[in-house]
């Protein structure tokens, strides 16, 4: 009974705590990093405390590798999302007379604002992704995110920084560019942080219907599937809805995700740090002794 209630409550209360907690920081003049450290923590005890697979709770030699990339990963998004803001403010100011700021009234709360900052920036992020599979030099960066043995919530940090950098443009430019209050970049930062770490908890969530709207574990864990063509699909960081729209959602109720997740084709891919941030300049080699194994 207790593993049911957890299954169905995990997601909503973890990110809606998060978010309620990161809002109330925002009004005080504060940040959102506690609210994103404080559901990293609860995700990390319901690992331990109900497991979706046994299997994925000891460490593949993958935990340190994770933690490197969780600084890479910081330190590129920050830097990124202060350089697409500053590159694009002359034209958000440019296009403010067009109406813009009225996409943000300021008498709503930020966490009302929320759903539109998730379409936009999806928008652009979705097809970021899709090409990230579908076309070979940017797979080549985003490879690395699909190498891991197993998923757990250290997973949504294992990014190739120039994927990360990629990534994160692609989020925040429409969301500049429309003249997006900061408070509400900060909630969509703070969101699409938490999102992560549950979209590849090791625990069992059931969204139910609510998997035709978010992009959760049940719909991602296909997404890292070893069959390239379970895997080219529900290519949506937090929102599901781009996916149903073009076409590449995917939900067989009938069965159970996949066990074994990772790279089919690359059996010989790097599972180091400094291996997996040199695979795009070694891929020929990478290829090549996952085709000869």
């Amino acid at each position: 009974m207790l593993g049911r209630a957890v299954s169905v409550l995990f997601f909503p209360v973890v990110l809606g705590g998060a978010l309620a907690a990161g809002a109330r920081s925002l009004e005080a003049g504060g940040g959102t990093t506690p609210a994103l450290i404080g559901a990293a923590l609860a995700v990390f005890a319901a690992e331990r405390l109900w497991p979706h697979r046994a299997d994925w709770q000891r460490s593949h030699g993958d935990v340190l590798v994770d933690l490197a990339h969780v600084v890479s990963v910081a330190a590129t998004s920050l830097g990124v999302a202060w350089l697409v803001a500053s590159l694009l403010a002359p034209a958000a100011a440019a296009l403010a007379p067009l109406g813009t700021a009225q996409l943000w009234p300021a008498s709503w709360p930020a966490l009302a604002l929320l759903p539109l900052a998730l379409l936009a920036g999806e928008a652009v992020q979705y097809w970021t992704h899709r090409l990230g599979h579908e076309w070979e030099p940017l797979w080549r960066l985003h490879a690395t995110h699909h190498s891991a043995p197993r998923l757990y919530f250290l997973n949504a940090a294992r990014f190739h920084p120039l994927d990360v950098a990629i990534d994160t443009s692609a989020g925040l430019a429409p969301l500049v560019l429309l003249g997006c209050p900061p408070p509400v970049l900060a909630l969509f930062a703070l969101f699409t942080g938490v999102f992560g770490y549950l979209q590849h908890c090791n625990v069992r969530v059931v969204l139910g219907p609510l998997n035709y709207v978010f992009s959760m574990a049940e719909l991602h864990r296909w997404h890292h599937a070893k069959d390239v063509h379970e895997a080219n699909t529900n290519y949506g960081s937090n929102l599901i809805v781009w996916d149903l729209v073009f076409g590449t959602f995917f939900w067989p109720k009938h069965r159970s995700p996949p066990e074994a997740i990772g790279l089919a084709d690359l059996s010989k891919f790097p599972q180091s740090y400094w291996g997996q941030l040199a695979s795009p300049l070694r891929w020929r080699s990478i290829a090549a002794a996952g085709r000869s194994r």
